[in-house]
C-alpha cells in the first residue's frame, strides 16, 4: 500500500466538529503511528477549551506533534508550520511508513504538502499601521480597502476572512503590488506519498454537532478560560471564535446568551468555509467518516 518512496502521509481534513481528531486516531492506531496537528490554533498552550483540543486521553491514546507546542506570546506563520511540520514527519518516517495529518486549516496543509510562495517581507510600519486602521474601522473598511488596491484579490478570496484581507493589503502597501502575483507556479517535491481525504457530513448532522460543542464548552469553564486571557484579548493567536465573543460580553457590549449565540452562529460560518476549501480543493476524497474507515479496512 505504500509508494516506491516506501512513505505516505494520509491527510484527514474537514470541518470543524466533523469528527477528524478520533478519525485519525483510528487511522494512527491502525498503522501504530503518530499524528500531526494542522489547526492553527490547537498548538497553542494556553488556549484549550475554546479550540477543541483533543482530549488528554486522545492525547495518551497517539502521539501528537503541534498541540500544546507554542505559546499564544509566539506568532506562528504557515512558513514556520511548514518547517515544523517537515522535520516531525522526517522524525516519523525514520521508524514508520505512515504519517497521519489532520486538522482543519487549510492553508497550513496546503504549506506542508505542497510549499509556500518565497514572498518578499512586508513593511513593519504600514503593518502597524493598517492592523490599526482595522481594528478603528472594521471589517466592511477592510473590505473596501481590498477592493480599491487589490480588486483581483478580494473576489478571489472569502470576503469575510479578515486575516487575509489584512495580509492582502500589507502586503500592496509594502510592495505596490498584489500578493498573486507571487503565487507559487510549481508544488514542492515531497519525498513521500500524500493521500488526501476530507470528511463528508451533512449539514444539519454538522450543525446539530457544533450546536453540542458550544454547549459542552460552556458547561466546562470555556467562559472562565477567557476570563484568565482577558488582558491578552488583542494578540493575534485570541482574534479567534469562542473567544473574540467572550470578549464581547465581558467588556459589556452584549449578554452572554447573544455571545454564546455568535459562537455558534460564527463557527457554522467557518465550518461552511472550511467545507467549501476541502471540496474545491480537487485532490480530496471527500467522504463519509465510516467510507474512510472502510478504505483502510478499520472497523467503526
Amino acid at each position: 500500500m505504500t509508494s516506491a518512496l516506501n512513505k505516505k502521509l494520509i491527510v484527514i481534513g474537514g470541518p470543524t466538529a466533523s469528527g477528524k481528531t478520533s478519525l485519525a486516531i483510528k487511522i494512527a492506531q491502525h498503522f501504530d503511528t503518530e499524528i500531526l496537528s494542522a489547526d492553527s490554533r490547537q498548538c497553542y498552550r494556553e488556549l484549550n477549551i475554546g479550540v477543541a483540543k483533543p482530549t488528554v486521553e486522545e492525547l495518551v491514546a497517539v502521539p501528537h506533534h503541534f498541540i500544546n507546542s507554542h505559546s499564544i506570546h509566539q506568532e506562528v506563520t504557515a512558513g514556520d508550520y511548514e518547517r515544523y511540520g517537515l522535520q516531525v514527519l522526517e522524525n516519523i518516517f525514520a521508524k514508520n511508513n505512515y504519517a497521519v495529518l489532520v486538522g482543519g486549516t487549510g492553508l497550513y496543509i496546503k504549506a506542508l504538502c505542497e510549499g509556500l510562495d518565497a514572498i518578499p517581507k512586508i513593511d513593519a510600519t504600514i503593518k502597524k499601521n493598517v492592523e490599526a486602521d482595522y481594528e478603528k474601522n472594521g471589517l466592511d473598511w477592510l473590505q473596501q480597502e481590498v477592493k480599491k488596491y487589490d480588486p483581483i484579490f478580494l473576489k478571489k478570496n472569502d470576503s469575510n476572512n479578515y486575516m487575509r484581507l489584512l495580509r492582502a493589503l500589507i502586503f500592496y502597501k509594502s510592495h505596490g503590488q498584489s500578493i498573486l502575483d507571487f503565487q507559487q507556479k510549481s508544488i514542492a517535491e515531497r519525498n513521500f506519498e500524500i493521500e488526501y481525504y476530507a470528511i463528508d457530513i451533512a449539514r444539519e448532522t454538522l450543525y446539530q454537532q457544533i450546536e453540542q460543542r458550544v454547549e459542552e464548552m460552556m458547561q466546562v469553564g470555556l467562559l472562565n478560560e477567557v476570563k484568565e486571557l482577558a488582558e491578552y484579548k488583542n494578540i493575534k493567536a485570541l482574534q479567534t471564535v469562542g473567544y473574540k465573543e467572550l470578549f464581547t460580553f465581558l467588556s459589556g457590549d452584549c449578554t452572554l446568551q447573544k455571545a454564546i449565540e455568535k459562537i455558534k452562529q460564527h463557527t457554522r460560518n467557518y465550518a461552511k468555509r472550511q467545507t467549501t476549501w476541502f471540496k474545491n480543493q480537487g485532490a480530496y476524497n471527500v467522504m463519509p467518516v465510516s467510507d474512510i474507515l472502510c478504505k483502510f479496512e478499520i472497523s467503526k
